[in-house]
């Protein structure tokens, strides 16, 4: 079982990031699917989750509006659409199986918005 990350990387305030988690070992289809993210310093927080065949999607209020989860069920792939990056995203960012990320997770990918 493996799920890896991509796409993270440094971008400037008001900026976009598409990530991606590539999932091995299982079918992602059969699991909801979340992004978690941990800043330095902080612990983790619960970012987005959708539902097993993409049609609900839940959002943290801090990033409701701009970050849009979706999936590929096809590809065993899971996304992240990050628009209107603001510092306070700076992170290190995970995908995880189940709701609000509390299952199994990757290794992540960091993203950092300069001011």
């Amino acid at each position: 079982v493996q799920l890896v990350e991509s796409g993270g990387g440094m971008v400037q305030f008001g900026g976009s990031l598409r990530l991606s988690c590539a999932a091995s070992g299982f079918k992602l289809s059969t699991y909801e699917m979340s992004w978690v993210r941990q800043a330095p310093g902080k612990g983790p927080e619960w970012v987005s989750s959708i539902s097993t065949g993409g049609g609900t999607s839940r959002y943290a209020d801090s990033v409701k509006g701009r970050f849009t989860i979706s999936r590929d069920n096809a590809k065993n792939m899971l996304y992240l659409q990050m628009n209107s990056l603001k510092p306070e995203d700076t992170a290190l960012y995970y995908c995880a199986r189940g709701s609000y990320g509390t299952g199994f997770r990757g290794q992540g990918t960091q993203v950092t918005v300069s001011s």
